[in-house]
């Protein structure tokens, strides 16, 4: 993978530069299984188990950026978008699976500031895709 688009994002403001550190790495994968347990339990609400499940997905993402040496500046607008698209250069995600997390993304969205429930389909997606991010940041960094 090529770290020249992630340093283009850090050039632009959208990344910045931090220390490697497989410690907090490690520790954000600790996060996502974390969640992913609690997004399994099902006597917590459809809307926080969703939520659960995209914080895992996020914690993927943001150990995935960590392993290039940057974190995305959530001083800017949209640094969640940013750390998936992310995914494409730091784990090889396929362009329709960034797609999926966008719009998991959104939903998201939809239901913490717009009160939108969250289906069954969309709860079994969202815990699918953290374990497919997980088990592949297990693979690459276990």
């Amino acid at each position: 993978m090529s770290s020249e688009p992630l340093a283009n994002l850090h050039r632009i403001g959208q990344l910045d530069q931090v220390p490697f550190s497989e410690a907090l790495i490690r520790k954000m994968l600790a996060v996502a299984q974390n969640r992913i347990q609690d997004a399994q339990r099902s006597e917590n609400s459809a809307e926080t188990r969703f939520d659960c499940a995209y914080t895992a997905i996020r914690a993927i993402a943001d150990a995935a950026l960590l392993k290039f040496g940057y974190r995305t500046s959530t001083s800017k607008p949209g640094h969640h978008q940013t750390t998936l698209q992310c995914l494409v250069h730091t784990l090889a995600v396929d362009a329709a699976t960034v797609r999926t997390l966008d719009a998991l993304r959104k939903q998201r969205n939809l239901s913490d500031y717009d009160g939108e429930h969250i289906t069954d389909s969309l709860l079994k997606e969202c815990i699918d895709q953290a374990q497919a991010l997980v088990a592949l940041g297990e693979k690459k960094w276990g």
